[in-house]
Order: structure tokens, then C-alpha cells, then sequence
């Protein structure tokens, strides 16, 4: 890791280009008409970035709509074992190891994006997307930086005839619309505090706290191209710690368990009760805190100021086997929900305490799970009480993904668009710089700077580009 006063040094001098209020510069014009969005059609041509492991799962889901066309595949590891299912199902699309080149050679071939790729590659995959015309079904979390973040919103208002959808399914499931219904009934109102919690086994890795450098130099694996798949970031000589999803545990790289799980627990609550960005981002725990990787346990307190006539509220998150949040009375059984996506690629046992969140306002609480579990009143008595005064709940017209391809096809909105999740984005950044510090953060919102701690500003926007990502950081 950098020192601190390298850090900033490099920042000045690299990174004024790239500042909070320069949203400005040029990109690649786009090199696509848009008369395929007025033509007379029910299937989207698309092509995928990232196709093994949670790209296939997104594939399969994109092909039980029956509403694409698959004419191009992208993966930096194109060939290898967890690549082969989905380049034996789709044999006659375009294949490419390098995103960039996908788009300057193959864009007349389709028409939206799929990117299920690390977090550091979101970015500059969706400012390519955006700058050649093409929409993009982004996986969460959109942005691994608080400064890319601003960018893709400013680029996505700057494009709004391309539509964008990041990945949090429940958007589109019961759990949005329920929260919707019940916030616009009066039923959830005055919420002061949530709680949100993700403690099943960490998956992505158990690596020694102690650690003093990164790692890298091992062998590569034979095709993979490792020069793309660092993108933007720093270079570090192949490592299998960074490979195959374990990525995700890197500062350099991933957003950790806030990242990979906040999306789906913090989703409906900070767009319905219009949370914005937070005043204050405190470490309250952390366990096994490492400056290159996320700490084996987190719990880390947001405060959101009052807004809209709703009042102050804390949201506190925890993560960790041993960091489970104290629970409200009456909460009842963590029975294990099936609906739910594992946490731990079934090689670990499940956990006492399944992810999931509590909403307490002045006069109820809520207990809810993740993705589309819906919530529920606690304790029992109260639920009954209430049974009758609660709204009719109207069922989702469509899942995430075909929600996104009927929005290509102009006949819906996308539910999470760049310029709602972004902020949500933005607040897991916030967190993850607290995590990174391991310190008190306060933010003013207005400014989007830090006011007490120089190197978290220098966070905000993090190591400037790699040689040759430089254009990324433009907007056009």
C-alpha cells in the first residue's frame, strides 16, 4: 500500500483532472445510431462482459426472459474451465478477451451490456457503455469510488437515451413494492434508527492479518489477460488471492461484505426514506483490520440528518460470524430462507443469523430479510393489531431483468438506475473509507468533502488511472 504522504502526493499532482467539480472532458463519441429504439421488436441484442461464476448466473436469467439476443461474449479469461458452459451455448457470438476492443470492433453488433465483472471494473465499462450509446445491466456495487460514482451519474444524465439498471434484483421484487406501499400508507414513518446485518461465513477470504504487502508474482494461468483484468488499478503481478471472486476482499479491487450485501439490504430503505448521504461514518468494531484488505468483522454507524419531514436516522451495519446485532424484542426465529442467494458457496455452514435488516420508527418495528424478502411488524401482537390497516401490495409487472430489456425496448423504466443507486453506492464508499481508516469520519454532503480527515478526502477519489485509463475519467 502506498504511504499516506506518498499518496496524497501522487494525488495532487496526478488527479486535478479528475476532481469532484471537473465533471468535464471528452470521450470516444458514440459510434451507434439509435433507430433500433424506435424499430418494432421484442428482443434486445446484447452482448456479456464477464462470463463465468455470477456472469453465467445473470446469463441464464437473461435467456429465461427470451427477450435477447446474444451476439457477443468478453471475459479476460475467455477458454478457461468456469468460461466453457456459456461459449458451448452461444458458439456463433463474437468472442473477446479485452472489453475495449469488443467495442471498437463489434459495437454495430449490439445493443446493450451485461457486465458481471470486479468491483474496480464496473466503472470504466459503464463509462464505455454510456459514451458508445449501448445500455448497461451493471452488477452491484456500481462504483468502488465515491468520485466514479459522481462521473457515472453525470455521464448517465448526460446520455439519458441510454438506459441503465444496476444489479440489486430486489428492486424488482416484493420487497420494493411492499416498502413503497407501506411508506406512501403511512405505515412505515418516522424512522430514527436501522439496523442491517450480513454475518454469514465470509466466503472471499482468510488471509493473515499481519500482512505488510500485497501479493502477486505467481504464475499466470495459460490466455488469461491480466493487463485488462487490473484495468484502471494499480499493477500487481498475477496473484490466485485476487482471482476466481476472491477479489472482493481488496481495497484495490472490491467493496467488501458493505459493498457486496448493502445493495441488497439498505436498497429500498435509503430510496423511500430519501436518506441521501450521510454527516457522519464512524468505525464502531473492527476485527482483524489490515490496510490492503476488509477487516474479518465490521459494524459501522452512518447518521443521516432530517430531511423532508422525516427525522434523523442511524443506520448501523454489522459483518462478521462474531459480530451479530443486538435484536428487538420479539424478533422470533432466523429461520433459513431459501429465496435468498447463499453467502457461502456451500462450503460452509449456514449461520445463526440470516442477512437482513430492522426499521424502527416511533411507533413500529420491522423486521426484513435481503433481496425480495418482504418485512414483517414485531413482535406478533402488533402485526396482528396492525393486519387490517396495512395497504394492498401490487405484484411486480416484471423481474429485474426483464424490467431492463422492456426499458431498452421503451416500454418500461429501469427500477435502479444509475442516478438512484448511485447515492447508495456513494454511501458504501463512505464506508468503506471508515473501514479503511479505521477511524471517525465527518462528511458534509453539500461539499461531498470529508471536514476532518485529508487523506479520506484523498479516498474519495482514490489512486488516479493507470496509464492509458485516463479517458475513462471523462465525461462527455
Amino acid at each position: 500500500m502506498t504511504s499516506r504522504r506518498d499518496f496524497l502526493k501522487v494525488m495532487g499532482a496526478s488527479v486535478a483532472g479528475m476532481a469532484l467539480s471537473g465533471l468535464n472532458g471528452a470521450m470516444a463519441a458514440p459510434l451507434t445510431s439509435k433507430e433500433w429504439a424506435s424499430a418494432k421488436k421484442d428482443k434486445v441484442k446484447i452482448a456479456y462482459i464477464g462470463i463465468g461464476n455470477r456472469g453465467e448466473q445473470n446469463i441464464d436469467e437473461f435467456a429465461r426472459t427470451g427477450m435477447v439476443e446474444v451476439t457477443c461474449l468478453c471475459d479476460v479469461d475467455m477458454g478457461a474451465r468456469h468460461t466453457q458452459k456459456v461459449m458451448n451455448m452461444y458458439p456463433k457470438a463474437k468472442r473477446f478477451r479485452n472489453f475495449r476492443e469488443m467495442f471498437e470492433k463489434a459495437s454495430a453488433d449490439f445493443e446493450a451490456v451485461c457486465a458481471s465483472v470486479p468491483d474496480h471494473m464496473h466503472f470504466p465499462i459503464a463509462m464505455m457503455a454510456l459514451s458508445y450509446g449501448k445500455h448497461i445491466y451493471l452488477e452491484k456495487p456500481m462504483c468502488r469510488t465515491f468520485l466514479e460514482g459522481e462521473l457515472m451519474m453525470a455521464m448517465a444524465r448526460r446520455h439519458p437515451e441510454v438506459v441503465t439498471q444496476v444489479g440489486n434484483q430486489g428492486h424488482s421484487e416484493a420487497n420494493y413494492f411492499q416498502f413503497k406501499a407501506w411508506k406512501d400508507a403511512g405505515i412505515i414513518k418516522d424512522v430514527t434508527a436501522i439496523t442491517a446485518h450480513m454475518n454469514n461465513p465470509r466466503r472471499w477470504h482468510k488471509y493473515d492479518a499481519g500482512m505488510i504487502q500485497m501479493p502477486g508474482g505467481e504464475p499466470m494461468p495459460q490466455g488469461i489477460d491480466w493487463d485488462t483484468w487490473v484495468g484502471p488499478c494499480e499493477y500487481l503481478g498475477y496473484s490466485d488471492k485476487y482471482h476466481q471472486g476472491n477479489w472482493r476482499c481488496w481495497y484495490n479491487y472490491g467493496m467488501g461484505a458493505l459493498g457486496d450485501w448493502g445493495a441488497h439490504l439498505l436498497d429500498t430503505a435509503h430510496e423511500f426514506l430519501n436518506l441521501g448521504l450521510p454527516y457522519e461514518v464512524t468505525m464502531k468494531y473492527a476485527k482483524g483490520h489490515n490496510d490492503y484488505f476488509y477487516p474479518f468483522s465490521s459494524t459501522i454507524l452512518f447518521r443521516f440528518a432530517a430531511r423532508d419531514g422525516m427525522p434523523p436516522c442511524d443506520v448501523t451495519w454489522y459483518d462478521g460470524l462474531d459480530n451479530l446485532p443486538p435484536l428487538p424484542k420479539g424478533y422470533g426465529s432466523s429461520e433459513y430462507n431459501a429465496n435468498v442467494p447463499s453467502t457461502n458457496q456451500g462450503n460452509t455452514p449456514v449461520s445463526k443469523l440470516n442477512p437482513g435488516k430492522e426499521i424502527y420508527s416511533r411507533d413500529l418495528v420491522f423486521k426484513g430479510g435481503s433481496h425480495g424478502s418482504t418485512l414483517k411488524i414485531i413482535p406478533s401482537e402488533k402485526a396482528a393489531e396492525m393486519k387490517d390497516k396495512l395497504p394492498v401490495v401490487p405484484k411486480s409487472p416484471s423481474n429485474h431483468y426483464v424490467n431492463f430489456l422492456r426499458a431498452c425496448l421503451g416500454t418500461e423504466k429501469t427500477r435502479s438506475p444509475f442516478e438512484i443507486n448511485g447515492v447508495l453506492s456513494q454511501v458504501f464508499c463512505l464506508g468503506v473509507i471508515a473501514q479503511r481508516l479505521n477511524t471517525q469520519l465527518f462528511f458534509d454532503p453539500r461539499a461531498k468533502q470529508f471536514t476532518n480527515n485529508e487523506f479520506a478526502n484523498a479516498l474519495l477519489s482514490g489512486m488516479p488511472p493507470r496509464r492509458g485509463w485516463e479517458d475513462f475519467y471523462k465525461v462527455k
